[in-house]
């Protein structure tokens, strides 16, 4: 028996030891150390620990995927002035959906915090996609109910935010195929892509791309980048072209 509690007492120690890191790595301090836990309790882990432990990640998970919507579409919202309602649509879906979140967790090694059941545990809880992408929303509704939304916005200002940025998304919003067709459906010429400017330090590039068509310009983008300003810039021209157009062609 006394081997028994001495296991558990290591066990605890250890996670205390993570949690203590997790926090150092964000850099961020919770106030309420219990919050913290509670996003990374598994219902598994609450079946067998009933005595001490009540309540898992669930109602957590519900508030941070409020959250996370309201916090990414606000991004959106901002950095994204010419974007339409349904393509801010697509573009949020893609952010929060199952898959980016669980490489967000996977980033943050949010496996290796996990507090599982014993058969969650043999049958590799910790990688499982499902539990990720639920404990990464659970975080995020933990670091809401203590901290506030402008944690919650400078947390996702560094995990989430700069692939946005960098383009790691652009599928959904692949501004630069949307333009070659209407280019090519309207005969407007040819598409070509000039990278006129690199800045900044090198851990810290920013490219700018200008989109020509029959040599005028129209669409200069900056991202971080060569892909990322080309697409920046494709949208650009596609707003420009559809002020033009309205819907029938005109010379331009």
């Amino acid at each position: 028996m006394v081997k028994f509690h001495r296991g558990k007492e290591v066990k605890n120690d250890r996670m205390k030891i993570r949690f203590k890191q997790f926090q150092e790595k964000i850099g961020i301090q919770f106030s309420n150390p219990s919050l913290l836990t509670q996003a990374f309790t598994h219902s598994s882990y609450v079946n067998e620990h009933r005595k001490k432990y009540r309540e898992d990640n669930e109602r957590l998970e519900f508030l941070g995927d409020a959250v996370l919507e309201l916090t990414v579409s606000h991004f959106l919202y901002q950095t994204y002035p010419m974007m339409e309602e349904g393509e801010l649509t697509k573009l949020r879906a893609a952010i929060v959906c199952e898959s980016s979140l669980v490489s967000f967790a996977k980033e943050l090694d949010f496996g290796n915090l996990m507090l599982l059941g014993k058969g969650e545990e043999l049958t590799g809880g910790r990688n499982r996609p499902a539990l990720l992408a639920d404990a990464f929303e659970a975080f995020i509704g933990a670091l809401y109910l203590d901290k506030g939304i402008g944690v919650v916005q400078r947390f996702l200002e560094k995990i989430v935010f700069p692939k946005v940025l960098e383009g790691a998304f652009s599928h959904v919003m692949d501004y630069k195929s949307q333009l070659q067709e209407l280019v090519q459906r309207d005969a407007l010429g040819v598409v070509e892509y000039k990278i006129v400017e690199e800045r900044g330090p090198a851990h810290n590039r920013e490219f700018v791309s200008q989109v020509i068509i029959n040599g005028k310009t129209y669409g200069t983008g900056i991202g971080k980048s060569k892909k990322g300003a080309e697409q920046q810039a494709a949208h650009i021209a596609l707003c420009k072209l559809k002020n033009v157009f309205h819907g029938e062609r005109k010379d331009i």
